[in-house]
Parts: C-alpha cells; sequence; structure tokens
C-alpha cells in the first residue's frame, strides 16, 4: 500500500512535467508553422492532400458504383418479376431499364462536374474576396460529408447527392487550394514546380482510385474505401483549421479587390489558355466512361484488367510534370511550346488506342496521352498566374476558378456524351476526332508565344509598370485603384522584396506593386 501512495505524487509530478514539455514542443511547433519558408511548404502539403481526395473520390466509384448499381437494379427487377410471371413483358422491361441503366450512370458520373461548373464562378468571386483559407476549409468539410453519404448511401438518389455536394466541396477546395499555392509562390520557377507537384497529386488520385476502390470493394465491401478517404479528408481539415488558421482576421481587410471573373474570361490569352485545358481533356474524360464496355467487347477483358489499365499512366504523367518542370525553369520563354507538344501528343495517342488488340498495348496510347496531358496542364497553369500578375490584380481565385471552369466541361460532357458518340458513330471515330481535335489546337497556343514579352524582368511583383498604363483598359484600371487606395499610399522601393517576404501580413502592398 504504501508503495502505491508513494507512486501517486511521483505519477502527478511526471505527469505535470510531461505537460510543460507537451506546452513547449506546442510552442515550438507553432513558431516552426508561423515560419513562411515552412509555412509554404505546410500549404503546399494540405493542398496536395486536397486535390488527391478530390480526384480519389471522383474515381474511386468507377469501378464500385455501376456494379453497385446494377445489384440495385436486379434486386428490383427480381421483385418486378416475381409480380408478373409473364415473359413477353418482363424481356421488354429488362430492355428498357437497360438503356435507361446506362444513362443513369453517365448522369452520375457527370453531376460532380456540372454541379461543380455551375458553382465555379461564384465560389470563384468568393475566393477573390474572402482570402483563400475559409473556401479551402469549406470545401474540406463539404467533401467529408459527400464522402460519408457515399459510405452509407443505398439507393440513387442517395448516390446522386453524394456526387454533386463534392462538385459542391470541389469547386472551393480545388480552386481555392491552386490559387493559394500560386499566391504563396511568387517566384516563376518556385510556382512552376509547386503547381507541378499538385498536379502529380491529381493524376495519382485519378489513377490509383480505381485499382483501391475495386481492390477494397471486392474484399472489404463497398462502404471501407470511403471510410478510410473520408478519415484523410478529417486530418486534411484539422491540418487546415491549425496551421491556416481560416478563421483570424488577419488577411481579409488586406485583400486587394481581384478583376471580375467575366473580365479574365474575355480575356484573349485567358481564353486560349482555357480552350487547351478543355480540349487536352476530352480524351480522359470521354474514354473513362466508354472504354471499359470497348474492352470487353474487343478484347473480352476481365474486371481487374479494366481497372488496372489507367494505373501505369500515372509515371508517365509525373514523368511529364518533372520535364515540364525542368524544361520551364531552363527555358521560361517556351511555356506554350511544352503546351503544344502535349497536344500533339495527346492527339497522336488518342488516334491510336482503337488499333489496339489487346490489354498490354492499349497501355502505351493511354500512358501517352497522360504523358501529354501533364505537359499542357504544367506549361499552361503557372502561365494563367502569370496572365494575372502582368494583365490584372495578383488574386487568383478567380483565374483558377476558370481553369477548373474548363476541367469541368471536359467532364461534364465526357459520360453524357462520348457514350452517345460511341454509340452513333462509333469508338474509332470518336477518338479520331479527340485526336484531330487536339492536334488541330495545338498551333493556337502560337498566341502566348508573346506573353515573356509582357513580363517584367524580374519578379513582376516587385516592378512597377515600366512605361504607365498602355492602354484604356488599364488606365481605368488605375483609376479605380487610386479612388481604392485614398490614404493607403503604398511605397515599393528598393526595399520591395523585403515587402513581399511577409506578404502573408501586408497583402495590400504585394498587389499594389504593379499600381504603385
Amino acid at each position: 500500500e504504501g508503495n502505491t501512495e508513494g507512486q501517486a505524487p511521483n505519477l502527478a509530478q511526471s505527469a505535470a512535467s510531461k505537460l510543460s514539455q507537451m506546452g513547449e514542443r506546442t510552442k515550438q511547433l507553432g513558431n516552426v508553422i508561423q515560419n513562411p519558408e515552412r509555412q509554404k511548404r505546410i500549404i503546399l502539403v494540405i493542398v496536395c492532400i486536397a486535390l488527391l481526395l478530390d480526384n480519389m473520390l471522383y474515381m474511386v466509384i468507377v469501378p464500385i458504383v455501376p456494379d453497385y448499381l446494377e445489384g440495385l437494379q436486379n434486386a428490383a427487377d427480381r421483385a418486378q418479376e416475381a409480380a408478373l410471371h409473364t415473359n413477353s413483358t418482363n424481356s421488354t422491361i429488362h430492355k428498357v431499364t437497360k438503356g435507361n441503366f446506362d444513362l443513369q450512370i453517365g448522369i452520375l458520373f457527370a453531376s460532380k462536374a456540372i454541379l461543380q461548373l455551375l458553382v465555379n464562378p461564384l465560389s470563384g468571386t468568393f475566393i477573390d474576396r474572402v482570402g483563400y483559407d475559409i473556401p479551402l476549409f469549406i470545401g474540406l468539410n463539404v467533401m467529408f460529408l459527400s464522402t460519408l453519404i457515399f459510405a452509407f448511401a443505398d439507393n440513387y438518389a442517395t448516390l446522386f447527392l453524394a456526387r454533386s455536394m463534392q462538385g459542391l466541396g470541389s469547386a472551393f477546395a480545388d480552386t481555392s487550394g491552386i490559387a493559394l499555392i500560386a499566391d504563396r509562390y511568387t517566384e516563376e520557377s518556385e510556382r512552376s514546380k509547386a503547381l507541378g507537384i499538385a498536379l502529380a497529386f491529381i493524376s495519382f488520385g485519378s489513377l490509383v482510385a480505381p485499382p483501391f476502390g475495386g481492390v477494397l470493394y471486392e474484399f472489404a465491401g463497398k462502404r471501407v474505401p470511403f471510410l478510410i478517404l473520408a478519415c484523410i479528408c478529417l486530418a486534411d481539415g484539422v491540418l487546415c483549421l491549425t496551421v491556416l488558421k481560416p478563421f483570424s482576421n488577419r488577411e481579409r481587410e488586406n485583400m486587394p479587390v481581384g478583376t471580375p471573373i467575366y473580365k479574365l474570361m474575355i480575356d484573349p490569352y485567358i481564353a486560349v489558355v482555357a480552350g487547351a485545358l478543355t480540349i487536352c481533356n476530352i480524351p480522359l474524360a470521354f474514354l473513362e466512361p466508354t472504354i471499359a464496355n470497348w474492352m470487353e467487347e474487343t478484347m473480352h477483358a476481365s474486371q481487374w484488367e479494366i481497372g488496372m489499365t489507367w494505373f501505369p499512366a500515372f509515371f508517365p504523367h509525373v514523368l511529364g510534370v518533372y520535364l515540364t518542370v525542368k524544361l520551364a525553369a531552363k527555358y521560361p520563354h517556351l511555356q506554350w511550346f511544352y503546351g503544344a507538344i502535349g497536344m500533339v501528343f495527346i492527339g497522336a495517342s488518342s488516334c491510336t488506342v482503337p488499333a489496339c488488340k489487346n490489354f498490354g498495348q492499349l497501355m502505351i496510347p493511354l500512358c501517352g496521352i497522360c504523358f501529354g496531358i501533364a505537359f499542357v496542364d504544367t506549361a499552361l497553369l503557372p502561365t494563367l498566374g502569370f496572365l494575372v500578375d502582368v494583365r490584372h490584380v495578383s488574386v487568383y481565385g478567380s483565374v483558377y476558378a476558370i481553369a477548373d471552369i474548363s476541367y469541368c466541361v471536359a467532364y461534364a460532357l465526357g459520360p453524357v456524351v462520348a457514350g452517345q458518340i460511341v454509340h452513333d458513330l462509333g469508338f474509332v471515330q470518336l477518338n479520331l476526332g479527340m485526336g484531330l481535335a487536339n492536334v488541330l489546337y495545338a498551333p493556337a497556343l502560337l498566341l502566348l508565344k508573346n506573353v515573356t514579352q509582357m513580363k517584367p524582368s524580374f519578379s513582376e511583383r516587385n516592378m512597377l509598370l515600366e512605361d504607365g498604363p498602355t492602354g484604356l483598359y488599364d488606365t481605368i484600371k488605375m483609376e479605380q485603384r487610386e479612388k481604392k487606395r485614398k490614404g493607403l499610399c503604398t511605397t515599393i522601393d528598393e526595399n520591395g522584396i523585403e515587402t513581399f517576404a511577409q506578404r502573408s501580413y501586408s497583402e495590400e502592398e504585394s498587389s499594389g506593386g504593379e499600381y504603385a
């Protein structure tokens, strides 16, 4: 007994000392997190996890949902059969439901992209108004809820709700995440690299999800893959809360007023980039819903082969991202050219898909398509950031909302239109059409050739506009900014660079730079 009494104060002491140690550690951790360089890295991690999750959720349902819905459909059919007993009517009913079933799956797959399309113009404006961190947090929360609904959904309507909610979450999380990276990484080479890493996570999510979903669905049931994703999402949300502190009001008063999204959309340079992003993603978006059927019909592929077709494409995608980042660091004035090469690559690969006779051969053009997409995305996403810096105000919510809209156009059309094209014209014509569209669009990127001349010689934020406003648009814009800045004089001189080092605290200077 005496022994236990002696232990009690010791325990209390050791607990107290442990608590104080933990307090110290938390403080140190807080200091580490607030260090701008470290914070940039942590932000990159948060955004990459959000993008990974979004794309895994997007693709994880590919092997799960058709099978699951078919099970529900069969159960309904059996109930109907029991009620009817008559063979002739039953066969007609079954035919109707089969066509209907494909359409249902198409609409379910497209619903995310369609909702994202509708919400993006609003979310882009919202991000420009309130900053990047709150929308990111909101997006993660909505994605978490949608993943949970997916896990417990047991009918078509609930699945549809979950899928649409995911589109809503993505419109906030994806756009604000990519905009946040562009905002924190101001140097061109750094920005290319950071956006490249984010893109690698996007592709990893899309390509690893079908095998991940398929294997877990087969061995552990429908809920497990979704519950795992929900846990990762929750962890990312907590990390976002602790590091970004979205609800502290530090940055919001100082957010400069961004260019409205409709003005960015009619900027010819941004329009060319958006067009390229849409067209380069069409082959991927149109093949995903149609390739499984084609493989079953032409090469009698098994389920695991269909699940694994896309997986090897991850490696050329990462290689493409890596090459583009390296090339962009060496020859930054050729970004448009890398995009054009990518589109030609996609075009050529897309045309060779129908010629494949077996599963092994099919992997080659799919790898080519993903390699090309990596080139286009990695070259053009940073270009959007530069265009906003040079031609507009350095606030990135709306411009990356436009990029997101471009992707969504492809993915909203894919599941609905692709099946119809295959039905009416055939799989070969679909691929040749997509290939031609990419090759023919590539020369349009020549219009971006002069983007680098627009840019002042070094980090455009630290420079003044060299020769004042160069046209009506700039003049009006400058006057508007003068009005907004009454009493807010921003001086940027030789110590301009110091003010940018602390951008998170002085957002005003960073964007006033071009029009100071």
